[in-house]
């Protein structure tokens, strides 16, 4: 992203970041005047230790030097997650990152295909830095689409998320489903602040659907949130999975989502009889 792109995302974030703190919770009192909800900007320059007017420059988005202590105090007092932590980083220093090519084209290796074709009632996918997918086993295409009638530039998570009825009609909480892949979408965003191609994709979704902006702004930061999701399975009815994201070590930033039929439930035996109905036919 551009310099004022970056920036822009740093005063959403921090502004956002700020608003989810209560006041109480930080030893200070609630006070009966705040218009709008969580910490106000001179709270947090005094919990990190800034002067105010600098902490103010810096939620503004304006161009100033930061260093790594002082953005240490920033999210201590912001109380930020790891994955926050890394993403306020990335965003107020301009790290780039240097792990890959930005315009190398992952691609996953037999073995790799071996193991998730192995999880047989595991629904998997494989996707890259930009949510695109490059890579899922049969369970996945029983459950969700059928990723190879797909065009290949076409299989990118979050688009589909956004642009086939399929999606929305399979989650229970459609919401609470793209939510999450957001939070992981966000996480790549502020891990590749030299990578462009995120600034298109965000204009294209946000006139692709009205909803995207949204809930994109309303976002948090997770390299792997670990949830359990309902399906609404148009053949099998109700199903219910554990999704772990996992980091696949390698030269390509590859991430392996696998969707776990949760323990107790009848999803797994559903899941058999699906593929193996599809088989005889």
């Amino acid at each position: 992203m551009n310099r004022d792109s970056r920036l822009q995302a740093l005063s959403a974030f921090l502004t956002s970041q700020r608003a989810k703190i209560q006041p109480e919770s930080v030893g200070l009192p609630p006070g009966i005047r705040r218009r709008t909800p969580g910490l106000r900007r001179e709270e947090v320059a005094q919990l990190a230790g800034v002067s105010s007017t600098w902490y103010t420059w810096l939620e503004q988005g304006r161009d100033i030097s930061v260093s790594s202590s002082v953005l240490d105090c920033i999210a201590s007092a912001l109380q930020l997650t790891a994955d926050e932590r890394k993403y306020l980083f990335s965003l107020a220093m301009e790290t780039p990152s240097t792990s890959l090519n930005q315009h190398e084209e992952p691609k996953i290796s037999p073995s790799l295909q071996k193991m998730v074709d192995e999880l047989h009632y595991c629904p998997t996918i494989i996707s890259d830095r930009h949510c695109q997918i490059v890579g899922w086993n049969q369970a996945a295409s029983h459950v969700f689409l059928e990723f190879d009638r797909i065009p290949p530039d076409q299989r990118n998570m979050i688009r589909l998320l956004f642009t086939r009825k399929e999606f929305r009609r399979l989650a229970v909480n459609w919401e609470h489903f793209v939510m999450g892949f957001l939070s992981i979408f966000r996480s790549y965003y502020g891990q590749y602040v030299d990578d462009s191609w995120y600034e298109g994709f965000l204009r294209e979704m946000e006139q692709i659907d009205p909803e995207f902006l949204p809930l994109w702004k309303h976002s948090q930061v997770s390299s792997a949130p670990e949830v359990v999701i309902e399906f609404r399975h148009a053949k099998m009815g109700k199903m219910l999975f554990d999704l772990t994201s996992l980091q696949v070590q390698g030269s390509a930033d590859l991430r392996c989502s696998v969707y776990t039929p949760a323990s107790g439930s009848s999803t797994e035996g559903k899941l058999r009889r699906l593929m193996n109905k599809t088989a005889d036919e």
